[in-house]
């Protein structure tokens, strides 16, 4: 079992069952007088039917095809080909048929041309709305109309992190269009109505509820996902998810699925998400997040007690880009952001979907815990493909001079420990940039394993001290432990130089 896009990745022949679905069932179970049943149990009923909504919205619905042209390779010897693209069964074809053609190139080959998803205008004068997977690196994209109508699409603009893209169109006249509703204030137990294009079928309507909000499906990292139960299958990928006021709550863009068809699980991304980047994609063609400049990780409870948070909350700042606007600001790793611009920050995955939606340039109050103190930082916001296209660079900026080599061996909470030498560095392939003490073997069933801790990391810093030799672990441990405190916070370092907190008892 796993997630999928809800778009058409090939040809196949589709399994229907015969049967029909309830939409909502009560039932009550009489054990006394009918007389004492709450009138209120009786009255629950479902959607008696949504055609005059179905008729309302379904001209605004589209079916996207994407084509991709490429110069095409000799018959004579078939390219090595990926394997599991929606493109798989139009290869197949291609070289069966033209295997034995001599040879000779054409020229161009014609990828594609299978109708891969759906889509929905949302201006009348031609702006369309899909998935960015609908599309993927296509470069001939067509939009289909319920009255059989084809017009050649512009990709506007696309954006992967949250799965969208913004296509033109040029009609002759003004198009149907559907508008965004507020996602926020939808509710579990909501009606919804999904339109789309599953398994290449045509214009298909399915009905259900709001199952769930906020669904992480580990996608990206700006996941907060509608579940519904409103069939979603392949082909309905960029397809919306509407109310009963035939407003889009959602685009439709992935299934949980074990086979690929609707099981009753389908994720749609909310309008508020989707909202201001479309508006984005619309006057700049590419997207205008906001930039921390920060790595974070989660705060759990051993950390949270290490750090004298009192309970797990916020985001725990594990490194600072050497370029981003956090550094100027004067946060550090091992700061805990607990607000942000105002708004409380619950855990680590809120964060990001946080500071991205504020915009570029913007200086903001940044609440962090600091040794157990509170404190505001004020920091100017900076945007975060630029601090993407940098990061590389940055990262190896200003590299530290190396520890100086200690031969003893330490051993300590079921880890053993040496100084970070050219030796050992070149063992474990650690990068120039990491400084501290290597670890060298971790005891199978400790508290150091249970954290996957193992050989080949560094430890950088205990308690947010540096640790520059491998006796600075063992003298660091008692103090804690003298201190009455039960866990250190370790900074653990990876041998590319990725870096974690881990909280380990001292015991």
């Amino acid at each position: 079992m796993g997630f999928a896009t809800a778009a058409t990745s090939k040809a196949s022949t589709p399994k229907f069952r015969t049967g029909t679905r309830a939409v909502m069932m009560a039932a009550v179970l009489a054990i006394a007088p009918l007389s004492i049943v709450p009138p209120a149990i009786g009255q629950v009923r479902g959607v008696d039917s949504v055609a005059d909504l179905a008729e309302k919205v379904s001209d605004a619905v589209v079916n996207i095809s994407a084509t991709q042209t490429a110069p095409q390779r000799s018959a004579s010897a078939a390219p090595q080909l990926p394997q599991g693209t929606p493109f798989d069964d139009l290869f197949e074809e291609f070289f069966r048929r033209r295997g034995q053609g001599g040879g000779q190139p054409a020229p161009q080959e014609r990828r594609g041309g299978n109708s891969l998803g759906s889509g929905f205008v949302i201006d009348s004068s031609g702006i369309v709305i899909t998935n960015n997977h609908v599309i993927a690196d296509s470069n001939e994209v067509t939009v289909i109309f319920t009255d059989g109508q084809k017009l050649k699409a512009e990709v506007l603009g696309k954006d992967a992190k949250v799965d969208i893209a913004v296509l033109r169109v040029k009609p002759e006249k003004p198009l149907k269009a559907v508008k965004f509703a507020d996602s926020s204030k939808t509710r579990v137990g909501d009606w919804v109505l999904a339109v789309g294009n599953p398994f290449g079928l045509g214009g298909t309507v399915t009905l259900g509820i709001i199952s769930a909000r906020n669904r992480n499906i580990n996608s990206g990292p700006y996941d907060n996902y509608i579940q519904t139960d409103a069939s979603i299958n392949k082909g309905n990928s960029g397809g919306p998810l509407f109310n009963m006021a035939g407003e889009v709550v959602g685009v439709n863009t992935a299934i949980l699925s074990p086979s690929g068809g609707s099981v009753g699980i389908g994720f749609a991304t909310p309008a508020a998400t989707l909202i201001p980047i479309i508006d984005q994609l619309q006057k700049y063609g590419e997207t205008r997040r906001g930039w921390l400049g920060v790595r974070i990780q989660n705060v759990d409870d051993s950390i949270a007690e290490s750090l004298a948070l009192g309970k797990a909350r916020g985001a725990l700042v594990a490194g600072i880009d050497e370029k981003g606007p956090a550094k100027p600001a004067g946060l550090k790793a091992g700061d805990v952001i607990v607000t942000f611009d105002g708004q409380d920050v619950k855990d680590s995955t809120e964060l990001p979907k946080i500071v991205a939606s504020t915009p570029v340039g913007k200086e903001v109050d940044l609440g962090i815990m600091r040794d157990g103190k509170p404190m505001t930082l004020k920091v100017t916001l900076g945007r975060l493909e630029d601090g993407e296209k940098t990061q590389q660079a940055a990262l190896q900026d200003g590299k530290p001079a190396p520890a100086a080599p200690q031969a003893a061996i330490q051993k300590a909470i079921g880890m053993e420990f040496s100084a970070l030498t050219p030796d050992i560095r070149k063992r474990y392939n650690i990068q120039e940039g990491v400084t501290g003490v290597v670890v060298s073997k971790v005891e199978p069933n400790s508290a150091a394993a249970e954290k996957r801790i193992q050989a080949g990391d560094t430890i950088v810093e205990i308690n947010q001290d540096p640790i520059n030799q491998a006796s600075d672990v063992t003298a660091k441990m008692k103090a804690v432990k003298d201190q009455g405190r039960k866990t250190a916070l370790f900074l653990i370092a990876s041998p590319t130089g990725d870096k974690r907190f881990v909280a380990l008892p001292v015991e």
